[in-house]
């Protein structure tokens, strides 16, 4: 059974950080280590958005433009994890992060964890 953990959300005042992870287990990653790792979030009435995505390589991709330069996303290949470090959060950053996971040769294999609230108020 594959499962993916997800932590540290949480409510925060403006300017505060927050960091989340994302632990990936089970059967399959067994087998294939996790290719892509990446967060999206999501707003009630809008469409779920990529954040930001981590090839196996380390290389980066900051999809949404608004948190280049506060946020930081890592990973650890040993534990199958990966992190969120956002700095200087604001309001807009406020929604439901969800991580989600590649993995397989050709990347047929693909999950999403549960979701976790980040709120950004004073």
């Amino acid at each position: 059974q594959v499962q993916l953990v997800e932590s540290g959300g949480g409510l925060v005042q403006p300017g505060g950080s927050l960091r989340l992870s994302c632990a990936a287990s089970g059967s399959i990653f067994s087998k294939f280590s996790p290719t892509t790792m990446a967060w999206y979030r999501q707003v009630p009435g809008k469409q779920r958005e990529l954040v930001a995505s981590i090839a196996s390589s380390g290389n980066t991709n900051y999809a949404d433009s608004s948190v280049k330069g506060r946020f930081t996303l890592t990973r650890d290949n040993a534990k199958n994890t990966v992190y969120l470090q956002m700095n200087s959060l604001e309001p807009e950053d406020t929604a439901v992060y969800f991580c989600r996971v590649w993995a397989g040769a050709r990347n047929e294999y693909l999950y999403w964890g549960q979701g976790t609230q980040v709120t950004v108020s004073s």
